[in-house]
């Protein structure tokens, strides 16, 4: 067991030397090793204390995240047949192995002591909120259950690890599977240069001539946006808004192969099920007691109160856009018609378009002049650095003070390809904590999904990539300039869910500043930075839409909510006809009644967004109120940047983070600056 690689605890994980083989026998030797320690200190007759029982689970614990969390990472972008099946293998165990901790109440009650003891008061702040958090977490573990109802909460956490890894997988293998290939350049009108390079060689590399296009953002994305042919249009967004369900192709017995639908009803009753068990009205009272909203009507009210306002802007936006679409002989504008149109009327409303932004943003600047950003805000410096790396696309960086020395280490992976899941997404990699031989730096990944470099060029970023790439990094940010010691309050841990998205939008505000973007701009040919005057026209189109972008994520918001509290998956009416209600109050736009939007939607069914969605319009709003001391203060205020350090990005999960925003900002969070930023003040 000495030479299993993902069994290293010091250092770095040893990406090029873990293979498949490696994660059953490492996570068994843990498993084994857990069990063990969790009957010593169970049966211990001592007075438990922080260091006799805290401390030893709180050690066990970073170490099996060691172990486990290169596997998921490489699970989630380097994907294989293998490698997924020893993946779901272990997955199994260890949900098994935390039921049956979370239900310890030998161990409950020794947590429930110290909190009572005298020697509680005398802990550190970190410390009380790891204890605090433990004792909430036995009760929402089901520690407090009869003995039957333990067996089958039990069961209850088993299945829904194992659905919502099936849930994501069937989007990755639809996802994957869906190519189309186009051989005459000339039904490709409109597309973009360096999209249809790309679509080349994707085409070269799969043995085929002519063009190849996928369902992969880099790849899809172009054809919605600018290609003439509306048939293309239509196949390539049928095939995406299909994925996962009843549509996708068939296996030997005639059954669709991905279909997410049963997984639905299957979650959302488990759910409901598990909750009930715990003594909640539904799963989104039982999701709500980690979080900084207190009850499932006060986050419908937030919602309401900002469809309210976004509602008049979207259908603004909406009658703009069919007029336009009218003009241009849609007079039946369809779901497949409306990037495109969307991106012509932009064009001739600002006189510019995402093409051409693109070619001022080459991978090399906009690295750049985000870690430009960073170093000047927060006094850290950004530098590249050596490791094992699990894809030759990924890369390695420090994170030094002042002084130069160092506080924090990232991975960088920002292409799509095939074998990757969707999306962008920070994962903890080495969390900051305390140890005997000093402190352990943490280490995060940041993951994306933009488009590779095209023949001799560099990768090209739109500005929404540049965007994305920032949020990114602020949840990174997070997670590496933490100043805790204790591991589960470190970085984003113990923060709660509704507030993780503050770092990340917050850090989307620099994307429309001057003297941030010009510093990151060099034309790809020329090299000549991006002009004022097309920065101007970009600004002048930030809320382009901003309404019919707002109610939309209202509607993912309000569909995940009523899901999750009043939706009975018995009942007659199934999740899409939820969906379909939402939309009745607050869309403006209506998809094909074919669409499947529910069967992707892996943030509520698989990425642990259930009835939290919201979230994102919930830390918007605290994001966009942090940046405006920023645009008080100065942009790139170092004062400004000291102050979200130390009382928001240090402080981790240690202490409820609304104390942490009054901290930073001197009063409670306001709509007003998200509403201002959007373009929807009143």
């Amino acid at each position: 067991m000495s030479t299993n690689p993902l069994l290293t605890f010091s250092g770095l994980p040893q990406f090029s030397a873990i293979t498949p083989a490696d994660v059953s026998p490492a996570i068994d030797s843990l498993l084994a090793e857990g069990r063990a320690l969790i009957a010593q200190l169970a049966t211990a007759s001592e007075t438990p204390d922080w260091h006799n029982f805290v401390q030893p689970i709180e050690d066990y614990s970073e170490k099996l995240s060691r172990c486990w969390g290169p596997v998921g990472h490489m699970n989630a972008v380097v994907n294989t047949p293998e490698l997924r099946e020893a993946y779901n293998d272990n997955l199994a165990k260890l949900t098994d192995f935390y039921s049956d901790l979370s239900q310890d109440e030998r161990l409950y009650a020794k947590y429930k002591a110290i909190q009572a003891s005298p020697a509680y008061a005398q802990l550190s702040q970190a410390q009380r909120k790891i204890i605090d958090n433990e004792v909430r977490g036995f009760k929402l573990g089901g520690a407090e259950l009869p003995p039957a109802e333990k067996v089958r909460f039990k069961q209850i956490a088993e299945q829904l690890s194992k659905l919502g890894s099936t849930f994501e997988e069937h989007i990755l293998d639809s996802t994957n599977d869906f190519k189309h290939v186009v051989n005459d350049a000339a039904e490709l009108g409109g597309l973009p240069e360096d999209a249809l390079q790309a679509a080349a060689e994707a085409a070269q590399a799969a043995g085929h001539s002519g063009y190849l296009f996928t369902l992969h953002f880099p790849s899809y994305m172009p054809v919605m946006q600018y290609c003439d042919n509306r048939a293309l249009r239509e196949t390539l967004y049928r095939a995406y808004a299909t994925r996962a369900s009843e549509f996708s192709p068939k296996d030997a017995n005639g059954a669709p192969q991905w279909d997410n639908t049963p997984l639905i009803a299957q979650l959302l009753t488990l759910k409901q099920e598990e909750a009930k068990l715990l003594g909640f009205a539904n799963y989104a009272e039982l999701s709500l007691a980690t979080k900084m909203a207190d009850t499932p009507e006060q986050v419908l009210a937030f919602l309401d109160t900002l469809a309210k306002r976004a509602k008049p802007y979207a259908e603004k936006d909406m009658a703009e856009l069919k007029a336009y679409a009218a003009r241009l002989g849609f007079a039946d504008m369809q779901a497949w018609d409306v990037a495109y149109v969307s991106e012509k009327l932009r064009q001739d409303k600002y006189a510019f378009s995402d093409q051409e932004v693109k070619q001022y943003f080459p991978e090399h600047k906009v690295l750049a002049g985000l870690f430009k950003v960073v170093e000047t805000i927060f006094a850290v410096q950004v530098r590249r650095a050596e490791a094992p790396l699990w894809h030759k696309d990924a890369s390695f960086y420090e994170i030094s003070n002042a002084q130069g020395a160092p506080i924090a280490y990232f991975y960088l992976d920002l292409y799509a390809r095939q074998g990757k899941r969707g999306g962008a997404w920070m994962d903890e990699c080495i969390t900051r904590r305390r140890t005997a031989h000093g402190i352990e730096l943490p280490v995060a990944y940041l993951t994306c999904n933009f488009s590779a470099p095209v023949g001799d060029k560099p990768a090209l970023f739109t500005h929404d990539e540049v965007i994305t790439l920032f949020h990114e990094f602020g949840h990174g940010l997070h997670h590496m300039l933490t100043q805790v010691e204790e591991y589960s309050v470190s970085g984003i841990k113990g923060v709660e869910w509704d507030a993780v998205e503050l770092p990340s939008q917050f850090m989307e505000n620099f994307c429309w500043e001057w003297d941030v973007l010009r510093h990151m701009t060099a034309h790809v040919d020329s090299g000549e930075q991006l002009p004022r005057s097309l920065f101007d026209k970009m600004v002048a189109a930030k809320n382009f839409q901003a309404g019919m972008q707002t109610v939309r994520q209202i509607e993912f918001s309000l569909f995940d909510m009523r899901l999750h509290s009043s939706f009975d998956p018995a009942g007659p009416l199934t999740a899409l006809d939820v969906l379909e209600q939402v939309r009745d109050e607050v869309a403006v736009l209506r998809p094909p009644a074919w669409n499947r939007f529910p069967n992707s939607f892996s943030h509520i069914f698989a990425g642990g967004y259930a009835a939290g969605y919201y979230s994102y319009k919930w830390a918007e709003v605290l994001s966009a109120d942090a940046y405006s001391l920023f645009e008080e203060l100065g942009v790139l205020s170092p004062e400004a940047g000291s102050r979200f350090k130390n009382e928001v990005l240090a402080q981790g999960g240690a202490r409820p983070a609304m104390e942490s925003f009054v901290a930073f900002r001197g009063r409670e969070p306001s709509m007003d600056a998200l509403l201002r930023h959007n373009g929807m003040a009143s």
